[in-house]
């Protein structure tokens, strides 16, 4: 079974993380689907609303995975986290750009619904690579220097 220890020293199994960062990306995408089509149908052309929309979701999903997600709390590491979060957003939002564009390209009368489930189904495919980056750097338990000692296991039968 695979645990981390966070920064609080508190252990989040593997499942744990999958389920609760399901939860906050539900949260997130729906804030995020949600500003975007009251952007675009106040009048904000798709690729700012889309930008806008994905920073206000990103800071969100940075903050609620940081503490529940992979239970890292405190001030610490908090700018460092938020960030790493905008490489993460800039990749986010390549990916939802894009595809608005090809929307644009193929359908350029497209409604606001369809422009929100084309934002939605990049914002999907690219959840895998938010939650890796977020488990594997963002928000990856600090190792501590090994000493020499935990390389080298003694053996009983010599003498010290």
């Amino acid at each position: 079974m695979t645990t981390l220890t966070s920064t609080s020293g508190t252990r989040v199994r593997l499942s744990q993380q999958v389920i609760r960062f399901a939860g906050v990306g539900v949260l997130s995408t729906a804030l995020h689907l949600g500003l975007f089509a009251a952007l675009v149908r106040g009048g904000v052309g798709s690729i700012l609303a889309n930008g806008l929309a994905l920073v206000v979701a990103t800071l969100f999903n940075t903050g609620l995975n940081r503490a529940w997600t992979f239970g890292v709390t405190g001030r610490r590491g908090l700018v460092t986290h938020h960030g790493q979060a905008l490489v993460v957003f800039a990749i986010t939002y390549a990916a939802t750009t894009a595809a608005l564009a090809v929307l644009g390209a193929v359908a350029p009368d497209a409604g606001t619904a369809v422009q929100t489930l084309v934002v939605a189904v990049a914002n999907v495919l690219s959840t895998s690579a938010r939650f890796v980056a977020m488990r594997r750097w963002i928000f990856a338990p600090k190792r501590t220097e090994a000493s020499p000692a935990d390389d080298h296991p003694r053996n009983a039968s010599v003498p010290q």
